[in-house]
């Protein structure tokens, strides 16, 4: 087991006096038998009042809401983790999915069906030949290996640049400038993967990680595809890696849009600008 410790502060800087509408917040990691919360500590500034519920997907989600106007919004989320995933490789494929192609059970699939919703058939031309690079039909393979083999042909092909803008680039965009964020990487390995047609939704979580270009303090993206026997398996082509005891999950979603760390509105003075800040540490 590994204990984590996670910090993450956002500043809302506003031009003037402003009235802030309801906040949603997803920072609370999702608990299952990998991974326990020991401590949280949520302090919102100015403050608010706080209901939480599980979203449609399981998500843990705060709603914020405040009676005070004020010039800047404060949300500081201090967690302490045990993380128990520290053998991501240890797991069984069923045997009729264990080489692909395969096809999902009828009542896996009535539960599976809108993370298989394929792209535009100009964007499944486009991934059909990407994923013709990689690998052929005439090759057998396992399924694994074949994700394993996508994560890292993202990896090893395309340069991840630092992107604050918002919003997840197309995989048109991402193949066409040969970059990309840690979102607009997942995007790509989830809709290849449902080019194949394999169910695969996005994540957006936490990475423990020595400061570098792909680590720089900030929150982390990855992919999850469903593999039969194992459940949903985290592939992460930012770093070429299968999700492990370095990610922490936080939300899920079919959609990246769908799972924002913080979203929210405000009325006032036009003009507001962001600074987070996010420190993951052994402790």
């Amino acid at each position: 087991m590994q204990r984590y410790k996670i910090d993450h502060r956002t500043y809302y800087n506003f031009s003037g006096m402003v009235n802030l509408g309801p906040h949603i917040l997803r920072l609370r990691p999702r608990e299952d038998h990998e991974l326990r919360i020991e401590s949280t500590k949520l302090k919102l500034t100015p403050p608010a009042t706080l209901r939480w519920h599980r979203d449609v997907e399981g998500n843990s989600v705060a709603i914020a809401t405040f009676e005070v106007a004020a010039n800047q919004l404060i949300v500081e989320n201090e967690v302490i983790i045990q993380q128990y995933n520290e053998n991501p490789l240890e797991f069984l494929v069923a045997d009729y999915a264990t080489n692909y192609p395969f096809t999902y059970l009828p009542d896996d699939l009535v539960v599976l069906s809108p993370y298989l919703e394929a792209t535009e058939s100009s964007t499944r031309k486009l991934l059909t030949a990407w994923i013709g690079t990689v690998w052929q039909p005439t090759e057998p393979i396992q399924t694994y290996t074949l994700l394993q083999r996508l994560g890292s042909h993202i990896f090893q092909t395309l340069s991840y640049r630092l992107r604050e803008e918002p919003g997840v680039q197309t995989v048109e965009q991402t193949l066409a400038y040969g970059t990309g964020s840690c979102r607009d990487f997942a995007v790509l390995f989830m809709e290849a993967a449902r080019c194949l047609g394999l169910a695969a939704r996005f994540v957006s979580g936490y990475l423990h990680a020595p400061p570098s270009s792909v680590n720089y303090g900030s929150t982390h993206a990855w992919a999850e595809v469903y593999l039969p026997g194992a459940g949903w398996k985290g592939f992460d082509p930012t770093t070429g890696t299968i999700a492990g005891t370095d990610h922490i999950a936080v939300a899920v979603a079919r959609l990246p849009e769908s799972v924002p760390p913080i979203e929210g509105s405000f009325v006032g003075p036009p003009g507001a600008n962001m600074d987070v800040g996010v420190w993951v540490t052994k402790c």
